[in-house]
């Protein structure tokens, strides 16, 4: 049986990572200087790059800031993780093809998830903004509270305050 993590290279993993974070060159995330030099590689992920900023003196490397950075799961993990996501596969699937606890897959799913949220652009709305509101028998303070899906309150529309 193939195992889908040895079909991705770590090189690959950790130099698309850097063009993606990085298209102009690499840059501080602390101070955004592109004084950037070369600090060694990771002792245990040899293709993860090590950086100093010659403005700050801060060192950082390819996952610093990001949502890989932290975890104990191999890039190419995360990576295999997020391909079996766009397939639709549950946490128990991603599990069982990644051979990791259900657990550890669960908080991948949902650190991923999460990045990709906040990665999206806010939504604008311009001109005009229709609301189409519903009547509840019970009068709108009988409704519960909603949040959306970051977990904040989200508004509701009623038709007799907006006469």
């Amino acid at each position: 049986m193939v195992n889908i993590q040895d079909l991705f290279d770590d090189a690959k993993c950790y130099q698309t990572i850097r063009e993606m974070r990085w298209p102009d060159g690499v840059t501080c995330p602390q101070c955004s200087s592109d004084s950037v030099i070369k600090n060694g590689r990771d002792d245990t992920e040899p293709h993860r790059q090590r950086y100093e900023c010659r403005g700050c003196r801060q060192r950082f490397d390819d996952l610093t800031d990001t949502i890989f950075a932290g975890h104990h799961q191999p890039l190419r993990t995360w990576i295999a993780c997020l391909y079996l996501m766009g397939l639709n596969l549950s946490g128990l699937q991603i599990a069982q093809e990644l051979d990791i606890n259900k657990d550890d897959a669960r908080a991948m799913i949902q650190r991923l998830r999460q990045g990709i949220v906040e990665r999206r652009p806010p939504v604008v709305l311009e001109g005009e903004v229709e609301c189409i509101a519903s009547v509840n028998p019970s009068g709108p303070l009988a409704l519960p509270p909603i949040r959306d899906y970051n977990g904040r309150h989200a508004f509701r529309c009623f038709p007799d305050l907006l006469a």
